[in-house]
């Protein structure tokens, strides 16, 4: 998919959308998914929500039927493929509750520049890579996310 996307532009208005995960190979995410009946829950939907002209990227994981976790990030466009981000604030929700929580990665994004890369990316689905060699595959939800 990366030689596909190779030379194409997938930092434009397209790239901005409610993004549903397939698969992926980040350490973080998939901790929280694999534990999260330590906490008597399940994951539902794991989602990455972009809306480019506003700068905005959040990070977010569900925990059905009114649980959510999510990580805001303000995002900048620096070439065709690759978008900057800083993690901003994180946030546990149930449904009566919220817990804010320290922006995970905050430290290393003073330290290093953090970003990630659409490699690919059509009407349905994004391939991305990011500073650590993660891999995320996501398609477009069929719903878009609010907070």
């Amino acid at each position: 998919m990366e030689v596909l996307g190779k030379n194409s532009v997938t930092t434009d208005s397209s790239l901005s959308a409610t993004w549903k995960m397939l698969w992926t190979t980040e350490k973080e995410q998939l901790f929280i998914i694999k534990n999260a009946s330590l906490f008597g829950t399940q994951t539902g939907d794991v989602l990455q929500v972009i809306d480019v002209e506003k700068g905005v990227l959040n990070n977010v994981i569900t925990f059905p039927p009114s649980g959510v976790f999510f990580v805001r990030s303000s995002i900048e466009i620096v070439s065709p493929q690759r978008v900057n981000f800083r993690f901003t604030s994180a946030v546990l929700r149930g449904e009566s509750w919220e817990f804010p929580l320290p922006p995970f990665g905050q430290g290393v994004c003073v330290l290093f520049l953090t970003w990630f890369e659409s490699v690919y990316l059509d009407d349905e689905i994004r391939v991305v890579k990011d500073i650590r060699n993660d891999y995320l595959v996501v398609d477009r939800a069929s719903y878009n996310w609010k907070e």
